[in-house]
């Protein structure tokens, strides 16, 4: 068998176009590129989506937690809101209302308690002695 071209053939041929084996260059670089660009995007996609939780986890957020669900649930459904609603939570911080009321609760709890020790003290001392039976 000869390689020869076929004598109506053009003398120069594109070089993107398919070879006589079947080897197709330009479909394989389009494959590889969009291979690595397709990793290259959805890369980018997710470290947007974890800006957030990366925020809240440097400043030691104690709504880390609310902030990755957040985060999470705008990944999955596509719901911008709950992406701005991380990031707000995220970077504003919230009051800590629990530590004081828990500190006064605890203050409550110890009045109380000294107050039911005055109270049976008290008692003990007004109560008359207690008559001894004879036998």
């Amino acid at each position: 068998m000869t390689t020869a071209a076929h004598p109506l053939a053009p003398h120069h041929l594109p070089s993107y176009l398919a070879g006589p084996d079947g080897s197709d260059s330009l479909l394989t670089v389009v494959v590889v590129l969009l291979v690595l660009g397709l990793m290259f995007v959805g890369n980018l996609y997710l470290k947007l989506h974890s800006v957030p939780e990366r925020l809240a986890h440097k400043h030691n957020h104690t709504q880390l937690q609310v902030i990755t669900v957040l985060g999470l649930l705008a990944l999955f459904t596509h719901d911008n809101i709950f992406w701005i609603a991380a990031i707000l939570l995220a970077v504003v911080r919230l009051p800590d209302f629990t530590t004081p009321i828990k500190s006064i609760a605890k203050s409550l709890e110890q009045l109380a308690a000294k107050s039911m020790e005055d109270e049976v003290v008290k008692t003990e001392r007004e109560a008359p002695p207690a008559a001894e039976k004879e036998d």
